[in-house]
């Protein structure tokens, strides 16, 4: 009996070694990291075996990944049509040495992540419509040999974050819109082999590259001046077309040899007659013999017949084109006065969509100006506004009117948890024991009772993850109602334990406090820097930041700027919340 139980816990514990195996092949890390990036990504369906939560990226072959052992090394996602962002966790995977997520759609107007692996040796980034500047989290990259950050909409001037990329070999920062000189730190790439710099809009000299060991250098299409170093004009790809570079070609020393084709003037001496040494020194001067000159005098006229004869063909077309041409349609091309064209405008923005315009009531504006490009407000006020008519994606549960006035109890006073600007905040008991809040968006907010502005906002507060916001659990919409469903937090908002005395609230102490602090600069850091475009809070206080039972924070209200009036932001601007 003892000998049958010892070989069935052999068999046992031969089962649990497997299935931990098949199970657990990648580092918990690089999994969690993964799981945010999909997230972040909007769950592709082209990512195929990738998940949300859990999974196993090296034992299960997610697509485009690359493992070493346990550790996720690389990961190419080229041209699959992505959008989103990389997400918060991005920087945990301390294994990757690979990252290509080129010819994608991730940028889309928004900043490159600072927050990337030092660890890469490739990185590329190309094609994904990024702007600003290259963040100075590639300086630390001490290991990067591939940088290819080519068909962007990167600008200004070009970081100087070079010193110690020693092992760099290729460098693509074409077709961007880069401008200044470039920086110092370029003489410390001893290893660039290839650069390509063409088609943006450098100035200056290129000094600064003449020492590299370079094979391909592209220049062409910037705003370089001065001369070219000799160790430049030495590279068997060079490639500097459409500057302003000093070239000037030097002529070869004059020969002493008779040229080919010409016998030597007898009568030509030192003591010959001065008349045959005149003659002999004009023809020798003159370098250019009948031949030639007839061949000139040839080629002028032709190269002039043909430009003669294409200005007759082109006059003789436009006389046809006028003559078929009716009077309405010139009329249609005739440039019109500039008050004109602000009138057509006006009339295109109102047939379009109409909209109102707000003017502010105080002459002091402090809403942050825009991030990348400015606008008149004759050209702003006139613009029209077309809305997105493609189908809006919401990641969460719908739920009935009727099921939350059940879980609320007709909305009872007594399940009043909080009220803010845009609604009051109830809390909810659904059948199955489940505990959510829900929020009640006040008409006020939405003015026009349009179900489609509230379905984007949903929309958008859905795509919305990190440890630290407030998760959308659903929302409703019937009946002329608006209502978000989020999760929980027993423990209230932190204006509560600061301000409100209880008996069962003890007081926050010192690690407690600066836990929340950081737990809510990671939240704003994440709406501000991770997302794509950037998401503005517009109503951060102590009120809206709730704490779990273990006084974790999550940051509320988190998407829905839209539903605060401006006024009220620019007040809050200039007052202090706790």
């Amino acid at each position: 009996m003892g000998r049958e139980w010892g070989i069935w816990f052999f068999l046992a514990c031969i089962w649990l070694s497997n299935q931990s195996f098949i199970n657990g092949d990648t580092n918990a890390t690089d999994a969690a990291a993964l799981n945010a990036l999909y997230s972040s990504l909007n769950l592709p369906p082209q990512l195929t075996g990738w998940t949300q939560s859990g999974g196993d990226p090296c034992g299960q072959s997610w697509k485009g990944i690359t493992c070493s052992g346990s550790s996720v090394t690389q990961i190419n996602l080229s041209g699959l049509g992505l959008n989103g962002s990389m997400g918060y966790m991005i920087s945990n995977l301390a294994s990757l040495i690979e990252l290509d997520l080129s010819n994608n759609n991730l940028g889309n107007g928004s900043q490159i992540p600072y927050n990337l692996p030092s660890t890469l040796h490739r990185l590329n980034l190309a094609g994904n419509q990024y702007t600003g500047n290259i963040p100075y989290s590639i300086a630390l990259m001490l290991s990067l040999e591939h940088l290819d950050l080519a068909h962007n909409q990167l600008q200004g001037s070009l970081a100087d974050v070079f010193q110690q990329l020693t092992n760099l070999s290729m460098m693509d920062l074409s077709f961007n819109n880069f401008s200044a000189e470039l920086p110092q730190s370029f003489s410390s790439l001893s290893s660039l082999k290839s650069l390509y710099l063409q088609s943006n809009k450098f100035s200056g000299q290129i000094d600064v590259l003449a020492d590299l060991p370079l094979q391909d250098l592209n220049v062409a299409n910037n705003n370089f001046s001065g001369s070219i170093p000799d160790q430049l004009l030495k590279i068997n790809n060079l490639q500097i077309g459409g500057n302003q570079f000093n070239v000037t070609l030097t002529p070869p020393p004059p020969s002493n040899k008779t040229p080919p084709g010409r016998r030597a003037n007898p009568s030509q001496s030192s003591g010959g007659d001065s008349g045959s040494s005149s003659d002999s020194g004009g023809e020798k001067s003159s370098g250019i013999g009948i031949g030639g000159i007839v061949g000139i005098i040839v080629s002028v006229l032709v190269i002039s017949f043909i430009l003669v004869f294409l200005l007759i063909r082109r006059k003789k077309s436009e006389a046809s084109s006028k003559g078929n041409r009716n009077p309405e349609q010139d009329q249609l091309f005739t440039p019109l006065p500039s008050y004109e064209v602000k009138e057509m405008k006006q009339i295109q923005t109102s047939s379009l969509v109409s909209t109102n315009v707000v003017q502010p009531t105080t002459p002091i504006t402090l809403k942050p100006p825009p991030r990348q490009k400015s606008f008149d407000s004759d050209e702003f006020s006139t613009k029209a506004i077309v809305k997105n008519t493609s189908p809006i994606s919401i990641k969460a549960t719908v739920y009935s009117v009727a099921d939350l006035q059940i879980a609320t109890e007709s909305f009872s006073i007594d399940n009043l948890i909080g009220e803010g600007s845009s609604g009051r905040v109830y809390k909810a008991q659904f059948i199955d024991g489940k505990v959510l809040a829900v929020k009640k968006i006040n008409s006020s907010a939405l003015p026009n009772q349009s179900s489609e502005d509230f379905l984007e906002v949903v929309s958008n507060v859905s795509r919305l993850h990190h440890p630290n916001l407030t998760e959308l659990v659903g929302y409703c919409s019937e009946h002329g109602q608006h209502l978000m469903v989020y999760e929980f937090h027993k423990n209230g908002s932190l204006h509560d334990f600061l301000h409100i005395s209880d008996e069962y609230k003890k007081p926050l102490s010192w690690n407690a406090r600066v836990k929340i602090a950081l737990g809510s600069a990671r939240a704003l850091e994440y709406l501000h820097e991770v997302c794509s475009p950037s998401v503005v809070h517009k109503n951060f206080r102590s009120a809206n930041i709730l704490l779990d039972a273990e006084l974790n924070p999550h940051l509320s209200d988190c998407g829905l700027a839209a539903l605060i009036p401006d006024p009220e932001y620019q007040v809050k601007l200039l007052g202090f919340y706790n």
